[in-house]
């Protein structure tokens, strides 16, 4: 507001709604305060910038409005008002009511693919092959085991697709040969390839071998994530390891191979492999005739966890090979470790009745908000990840559980709990803001959630606040014929500045309670800093730079 004499003024505010034109139709009361129904904002300096508050209640959310201004300087005022300004309260995010049902499992997990940091000889294999051999026999033979890259084919090659051995991962047959996958409990490695042993003719190592035999490798691991769910009343994981000749030369009469699985484990019971025919079950002994091309054998291995808190468990894989016609000697070959990817995980620490058991921790697991079911929740969560440096819970910013483990301390010396880092942010004497009837009844809900270390009520924590009048401040409110997340103007009037480490929103408790009542998944078996990603299906087909509307996910 300029002033021609340069005196200070103050402004009326005048609102009206528009019709179907955009012209002005009726006046809106902003206050009771006068019998005009305007507000009059405080005197300002020439220069200045005029502002009044609009007592909440006073404008409705997604109305189109527009208002004019009269200045009057002490003495005089202005003989005619400004030119009409429209405005509109819009909301960041749209979404309707809630719908019936959905087809939605905020646990369902897809496999992923990984790639071994520690594959041992399989490192070295190529179209060469990496070969390991024995030492040399009185006439200058070795035997040898020589990797070569899987084929494009499957992973193993059987006579007939009736098994009587089951296969610990039942998706693991149906993934591509050259490629490792895993989830939260099970792995599948189908990048083992070919393992041709061979035995040489000895003397002129260019000479042709004296025979050969060819195998495909498959191999398979599952955690089980609660006792009884192996079999026993101990935390245990299994292996398999899928042995298939496709070539033995007669020359070698028989081929023999044994696999040695080994853990790195203070408190663990491991059984010897026992191997049997893929097709009837019966028991074998990693033995193949040239008559058995095809024919798969099966090696299992279990082991049982016998320990107390939680423990980190490496593993380690061994395979030597004989031939008939030279028993005394044998090729070792080193298939690796687990290295980070493949270690299990085995605790009593997670509680409930699925205590012990173990999981893959490697793999991160998504939980995917039902925005079918709560779509108010899952817009305000979709917002704030897009409000946030780094969208949270996405990408390279997974979140990160706090979990019963947690070494972080209350001021009280108790374990510090989702229950300390609410009352931060959502404290009891936090005026919630009103809510319509239509959405239900108001809570504070906070993002990050309570539950991890990104919470800006977790002490230490990168988003840490003193304060929830720190965070975003938003609510829930109708917006023309749906709903809608607004800027909640009661603590900072100009609205969240996407500078904010965590959000305090007024949502429908339903909404709140609902839409996390399924973290985390007893078989996810997450312990203190475990990292998980956070999936809005029915906002993320939306851009940060516009205003989101809901869509339903089938």
């Amino acid at each position: 507001m300029t002033d021609a004499d340069g005196d200070k003024s103050n402004v009326t505010f005048e609102v009206w709604t528009t019709d179907s034109s955009g012209n002005a139709k009726d006046q809106v009361k902003l206050t009771d305060e006068n019998s005009y129904g305007v507000l009059v904002s405080d005197f300002i300096p020439s220069g200045g910038t005029a502002e009044v508050t609009v007592p909440e209640g006073r404008l409705k959310q997604g109305v189109t409005y527009t208002f004019h201004t009269s200045a009057f300087d002490g003495t005089l005022y202005e003989t005619d008002w400004s030119p009409w300004a429209k405005f509109r309260i819009s909301p960041y995010v749209t979404f309707p009511a809630p719908q019936s049902s959905s087809t939605i499992d905020p646990v369902a997990q897809t496999e992923q693919e990984i790639f071994r940091s520690d594959p041992g000889a399989l490192a070295v294999r190529s179209a060469d092959g990496g070969r390991s051999c024995s030492k040399s026999n009185a006439q200058g033979q070795k035997v040898c085991i020589e990797f070569h890259p899987a084929s494009k084919d499957s992973a193993k090659s059987l006579k007939s697709t009736q098994a009587a051995v089951s296969d610990l991962v039942e998706w693991c047959e149906g993934k591509p040969s050259g490629h490792d996958y895993m989830n939260r409990t099970d792995a599948c490695l189908n990048d083992l390839g070919e393992a041709t042993l061979i035995f040489t003719s000895g003397g002129d190592e260019t000479k042709p071998p004296f025979g050969t035999a060819t195998f495909k490798l498959q191999q398979q691991l599952k955690a089980y994530p609660n006792k009884g769910a192996g079999g026993s009343d101990f935390a245990e994981f299994d292996q398999q390891l899928f042995v298939t000749p496709t070539y033995i030369d007669p020359a070698l009469m028989g081929v023999r191979l044994t696999w040695k699985p080994g853990v790195v484990c203070d408190a663990c019971d491991s059984t010897l492999p026992t191997w049997k025919n893929y097709e009837t079950g019966a028991s074998e002994a990693a033995y193949w005739l040239p008559s058995d091309v095809y024919e798969t054998q099966v090696a299992s291995t279990t082991t049982k966890w016998l320990g107390t808190g939680k423990e980190t468990i490496g593993l380690t894989w061994d395979m030597t090979g004989f031939v008939d016609v030279d028993l005394d000697l044998k090729a070792d070959a080193d298939f690796g470790s687990s290295g980070d990817e493949l270690k299990m995980r085995c605790d009593d620490l997670v509680p409930g009745g699925s205590t012990p058991g173990c999981v893959l921790p490697y793999f991160t697991p998504v939980y995917t908000a039902d925005t079918n079911l709560y779509p108010a929740a899952g817009a305000y969560y979709w917002l704030m990840q897009h409000r946030m440096t780094g969208i949270p819970g996405t990408g390279d910013a997974p979140l990160h559980y706090l979990g019963p483990d947690t070494t972080v301390k209350a001021d009280d010396g108790s374990t510090w709990t989702s229950d300390d880092s609410r009352k931060v942010v959502c404290p009891d004497s936090w005026t919630r803001h009103s809510m319509d009837t239509a959405l239900g009844s108001p809570t504070c809900d906070e993002f990050a959630m309570a539950s991890t270390h990104e919470s800006g009520g977790f002490p230490g924590g990168a988003n840490e606040v003193t304060s929830g009048d720190q965070c975003a401040q938003l609510y829930a409110a109708p917006s023309g014929s749906t709903f809608g997340i607004f800027a909640d103007t009661r603590e900072d009037k100009n609205g969240p500045a996407s500078q904010e480490k965590c959000g305090r929103a007024t949502i429908p408790g339903d909404q709140n309670s609902g839409v996390f009542s399924k973290f985390p998944a007893p078989s996810w078996r997450m312990l203190d800093n475990d990292a998980f990603y956070l999936s809005n299906p029915g906002f993320e087909h939306c851009t940060s730079t516009t205003t989101c509307a809901w869509k339903q996910v089938s």
